[in-house]
């Protein structure tokens, strides 16, 4: 028996399976072989090497054969054998021609329900490919049918195309593995490619073109109204061509193209509810079976192609539901294409940072990593001219997320060093400027893709990224020293770039921590510690950065006006009020959540573990060990001990009233913002709750109470409304 031989015990017949033509197999049957050895066995024995089957192993072994634990062996189950197409059509269950207009709707709407299953993280084996339409679509003789299964293979193409590009998905949110379905080659006969089959992009839109105008047709000329389901079938064509057509243009990041994809995107949403409107017209599942179509589906058609893994059931998504995930999605789609007009980085990544709040999907979340990340066609061919152009011994263009990162630092604290006309002088300080930008790329880009992965695997990966900034910090500031010392202006230069980087990384300390919050990491007793660093700590150093920043860039400004006399200058609009009028609220809702916290652990109204179990100090080592940057430095446990100690014998009802004046100075701040978004709203309402809540408490309401307050997250996400029970 050779490397190459492959060998199986039965009979010697197999199911077929998708596999590339080039590998051949030469199959050795080892089947008496294998009874002989196992003669000295009892009855759930297992003979092992111990050098190479240890208890890891072991505790991940799949038993075969057990249908408990071998997902193959669910097609032996006293099911009837899974027919494929061939089988399907011969035996007269799968019609390829004559299909009324209600059946093609059936199969098109359980379609889009195995794709929306896809995308939450199923197989392509036991959800898309499931429809046996799909193995062979040129052999379909409906027209219709034929033209947008042939569109499902480049649709299916496209969106792993765009989700292996933007990099941000987790084994949770998506499988990428074919099973030896060729998406981009579509389609094959049997199991073998056929070159002449290939179907182009433009080929495909064509196709889908012609059959809209056909059923078009069909529908003028239909005279039962009632009865009328050509314009139904009409819109799920228009809708998936359209819907293609608009991810080609995501993924490509054409600038130019921007009126055409929102113009698609609209179109979609116009499509989806005529589409959700007559999802009833067309065949509908039968009852309790786990088939999304009486017609054209067969669950365990791919059962054999599944790796020797644990049964994973999957539930197909239900039409309804799908239909409105593909409409939310057109919607987030459309959302996302705005971040193509964002200039600023800072707005950048706000949109970035909301659009995540939103728990969107995996596909939206890629799209909006390549509209902004991605370089676009056009930049890309302008770079290549430049650096063509460029003569030797020249610098070449910078990579433009870098001129992205420059903008981002003039606009923020303005540094002499990187205006037009900048002060410093020698080559070499220039250079310093340069490298440091171009090692902030990677820690800012991929501070934009964590961004981009599920809310679950952000905080993991918001720790493991303040270790980069950490040392980014260092470099920062031996840059702030060397292009202070060339600069001829004196010190203004100092303390930009450290500036700008301590403000990111206080970003992500505060998203770290809300994090947890979110997550609901942390038990109740560990509260008073979280919301105190927040409070005390992290969102008073954004404030101070902040204010440190609009300082610095002023004082640039300053001094190109007495440079300039001649000229006159606007005054200078402070562009993040907004921000730092949103740090004060927040860090009054921390102050006012940490004092009502100390307040209910002096009363007994918080349970508190077993002390012999439990040690405060390593919680609170556990919790910050991420946050230990150069900038600001870390509170130690003990510091923190120290900090608080006055807090531990203060009167509850002194403690209740500073919660109470926390909440109502957050409110003050909030009712001054003259333009309100759901951020705002949904905060303004947690504080007027917690305020009367805490004015009750300082009054003595529930004073002789132990029972626990509730802390309902429902309006808010990291700050919950405190309920008195």
């Amino acid at each position: 028996m050779g490397d190459n031989d492959d060998y199986y015990i039965g009979d010697g017949t197999m199911d077929s399976l998708p596999a590339t033509p080039e590998v051949t197999y030469n199959w050795v049957d080892i089947t008496s072989d294998f009874f002989k050895c196992i003669q000295d066995l009892k009855l759930g024995e297992l003979l092992h090497d111990g050098h190479l089957f240890g208890l890891f192993e072991a505790m991940s072994a799949i038993e075969m054969m057990d249908p408990k634990m071998d997902a193959g062996m669910l097609c032996n189950r006293g099911n009837p054998k899974p027919l494929n197409f061939q089988q399907a059509v011969a035996c007269g269950k799968l019609k390829i021609d004559d299909l009324e207009p209600n059946e093609v709707i059936g199969v098109i709407d359980a379609t889009m329900a195995c794709i929306v299953s896809w995308l939450e993280g199923h197989s392509l084996a036991q959800t898309v490919f499931t429809n046996l339409y799909l193995h062979q679509p040129h052999s379909i003789l409906n027209k219709t049918l034929k033209a947008y299964c042939i569109a499902v293979y480049k649709l299916l193409d496209c969106i792993r195309d765009c989700i292996n590009k933007a990099q941000v998905f987790e084994e949770e949110d998506f499988l990428p593995m074919g099973y030896g379905y060729r998406l981009g080659s579509n389609p094959q006969i049997g199991n073998t490619y056929d070159a002449s089959l290939e179907v182009s992009e433009q080929k495909c839109i064509a196709l889908l073109r012609e059959q809209e105008e056909v059923l078009n047709k069909k529908a003028r000329s239909f005279e039962d109204e009632a009865n009328n389901l050509w314009p139904a079938l009409a819109a799920r064509i228009r809708f998936t061509r359209m819907f293609y057509q608009a991810l080609l243009l995501i993924t490509r990041r054409d600038s130019q193209s921007g009126a055409d994809c929102v113009a698609l995107l609209n179109g979609c949403s116009e499509m989806m509810k005529v589409i959700i409107k007559t999802s009833g017209k067309g065949t509908q599942p039968v009852e309790n079976s786990d088939s999304p179509n009486p017609m054209g589906f067969e669950p365990m058609i791919n059962q054999r192609l599944l790796p020797p893994t644990f049964p994973r059931y999957t539930r197909i998504k239900p039409r309804t539901e799908a239909l409105q995930y593909f409409d939310e999605l057109v919607t987030r789609l459309r959302h996302a294409w705005k971040i193509t007009s964002c200039t600023n980085f800072h707005t950048a990544l706000d949109f970035f940072m909301e659009f995540s709040r939103q728990r969107a999907c995996i596909l939206s979340r890629s799209a909006l990593q390549l509209l902004y990340l991605s370089p676009s066609p056009a930049t890309t061919a302008s770079m290549a001219q430049s650096a063509i152009a460029s003569p030797l011994g020249q610098p070449r263009p910078p990579h433009p997320f870098v001129e992205i990162l420059r903008e981002s630092i003039r606009s923020f604290v303005n540094p002499p060093a990187i205006t037009p006309k900048s002060p410093v002088g020698t080559s070499q300080a220039r250079e310093y400027v340069e490298n440091f930008l171009l090692r902030c790329v990677r820690p800012f880009a991929v501070l934009l893709q964590v961004c981009g992965h599920n809310r679950a695997r952000q905080r993991d990966k918001l720790a493991l990224l303040l270790d980069e900034f950490a040392a980014l910090q260092e470099e920062a500031e031996s840059v702030d020293a060397l292009v202070g010392g060339a600069c001829a202006a004196g010190g203004a230069a100092r303390a930009c770039f450290g500036t700008w980087v301590l403000y990111h990384v206080l970003r992500v300390m505060i998203a770290y921590l809300l994090a947890g919050l979110e997550l609901e990491l942390y038990s109740v007793h560990e509260y008073h510690y979280i919301f105190w660093y927040l409070y005390e700590f992290l969102y008073g150093w954004l404030l101070s950065a902040l204010g440190r920043a609009e300082g610095l860039a002023g004082e640039t400004v300053r001094r190109e006006t007495k440079r300039s006399s001649a000229r006159k200058h606007k005054k200078r609009t402070r562009p993040y009020a907004r921000e730092a009028l949103m740090c004060q609220v927040l860090q009054n809702m921390c102050g006012g959540y940490y004092k009502a916290l100390v307040a209910f652990k002096l009363q007994g109204k918080i349970q508190q573990p077993e002390s012999e179990f439990d040690n405060e100090a390593v919680r609170y080592k556990h919790r910050f060990a991420p946050l230990s940057v150069l900038t600001p430095p870390q509170v130690l446990y003990h510091e923190f001990c120290e900090m608080t100690q006055p807090a531990k014998y203060e009167n509850p009802v002194i403690l209740y009233l500073g919660g109470c004046k926390h909440f109502q100075q957050a409110r003050s701040l909030l009712e001054t913002i003259t333009t309100p978004d759901q951020e705002v709203t949904d905060l303004l309402k947690v504080a007027k709750t917690n305020f009367v809540v805490l004015k009750l408490l300082a009054g003595g309401h529930k004073r002789d109470s132990t029972v626990p307050p509730e802390f309902d997250f429902s309006v808010h996400r990291h700050f919950p409304i405190i309920k008195l029970v």
